[in-house]
């Protein structure tokens, strides 16, 4: 268990309380105030671990290249730590009715269908199906997305603007982008369908 690994274990342990902290009736923990924002207390302290998800997920691919501790047990929870996080905070979000049903729904139809694309892929070609450029983009804009929500737009909210919306929809846009482009590079598993 190097530190990559410990880190996405750290990631994966958040996700349960990050749930809790977001579902539970916790209104007796009262709200804070700051930069135009009101936010619940438990709701806040969820956006934080959130946010120390994140970092962990940043810093362990980091390290796991750079001293080459890559493992198998990485690459199989460190995709599947992300995804379970921004899941689960889609789906709270969505039952918070901040994020519309529907957004969520491609979100992880997008999210399921790219794993078992690359599932497919490992197993027909021994090919592992790297992340590109809108896949990053479609990654770091869900998680600034949810953060802002997470945060009732503090900062933007002094001004009105949006910005965990304008967001939300900037990382639709690339969740759909990557996930055409990701079905595009490996069209070629699906050939035998169409013989």
């Amino acid at each position: 268990m190097n530190l990559p690994n410990k880190l996405t274990v750290v990631r994966l342990t958040i996700i349960p309380f990050f749930l809790l902290l977001m579902v539970l009736p916790l209104k007796s923990w009262g709200a804070i105030s700051f930069w135009g924002a009101t936010i619940p207390v438990s709701q806040f302290i969820a956006a934080i671990l959130f946010i120390a998800a994140t970092l962990t997920d940043n810093l362990d691919g980091r390290i796991a290249r750079k001293h080459h501790l890559v493992t198998n047990f990485g690459k199989f929870t460190d995709p599947l730590a992300d995804k379970l996080l921004v899941m689960t905070a889609f789906i709270v979000l969505t039952g918070n009715q901040v994020v519309p049903a529907w957004v969520t729904s491609i979100i992880i139809w997008r999210e399921l269908s790219v794993t078992g694309l690359r599932l497919l892929l490992v197993e027909q070609d021994g090919v592992v199906l790297a992340a590109k450029m809108p896949g990053k983009i479609k990654t770091t804009t869900q998680f600034i997305a949810i953060i802002f929500l997470l945060l009732n737009n503090v900062i933007f909210a002094i001004w009105g603007i949006p910005f965990g919306q304008i967001m939300l929809y900037i990382c639709l846009f690339f969740t759909i982008y990557s996930g055409v482009d990701y079905f595009i590079q490996g069209r070629d598993v699906f050939s035998d369908g169409f013989k």
